[in-house]
């Protein structure tokens, strides 16, 4: 019984010295010398303790940055690994089988270049791979076909977003210099990101939002 009337006691004491510490954060500093001869390294000491408003603020930047970079599509279906790679067969007798040939939409970049078929490990079909997409501007209205700069992120995995794989859900870089959007400072804006809303491999195009 003594203990836990202790205990209450000690808890109510830390209580009461918090809520001083806080009190005390709160109230300015005075600066007791004289006003004319303070240098300009301490002209911020007869300033309020910011912590509080610091924290506060980077909190809500953080919230303000996540909100931005929010996508339309969140969650997307997972595609298994045999749907989107097709085993294919090689060498003399046909019995090898390390190559795959991606089964969805690609893109690759201006400057690609394969390499030699018999070391080539993913086949990426040239009827599959797409320079264009349909993006739309949620705040416009319209559509616009821009030209992909490369591929984000695809929600299946790393692999595939390196391998330039466009699925559902994925997150695009188009070039928008055609919309002539500007930055607030004068910049023109070259690229943005834009998030693909269909399944391309169906329906032969790529639609997709853009992210403002």
């Amino acid at each position: 019984m003594l203990s836990k009337q202790r205990y209450r006691e000690k808890a109510e004491m830390k209580k009461k010295v918090k809520q001083f510490q806080e009190r005390e954060s709160r109230e300015k500093v005075v600066d007791k010398g004289p006003k004319n001869a303070v240098p300009g390294f301490l002209m911020d000491r007869s300033e309020a303790d910011r912590a509080k408003i610091l924290s506060n603020s980077l909190k809500q930047k953080r919230k303000e940055k996540a909100g931005k970079w929010s996508v339309p599509i969140p969650a997307v279906k997972t595609v298994s690994e045999d749907e989107m790679l097709r085993a294919v067969s090689s060498g003399s007798r046909g019995k090898k089988q390390w190559k795959r040939m991606v089964t969805k939409v690609t893109f690759v970049g201006e400057t690609f270049t394969r390499k030699m078929p018999k070391m080539e490990r993913f086949i990426r079909p040239m009827a599959l791979r797409f320079k264009k997409a349909h993006v739309t501007h949620p705040e416009l209205k319209t559509t616009f076909c821009l030209p992909i700069v490369g591929v984000k992120k695809n929600p299946q995995g790393k692999m595939y977003t390196g391998l330039g794989v466009i699925t559902k859900g994925t997150v695009l870089e188009v070039n928008v210099s055609e919309l002539g959007l500007v930055t607030p400072s004068g910049k023109v804006v070259w690229g943005k990101y834009a998030q693909v809303t269909n399944n391309p491999e169906n329906d032969g195009c790529i639609n997709a939002v853009l992210l403002v």
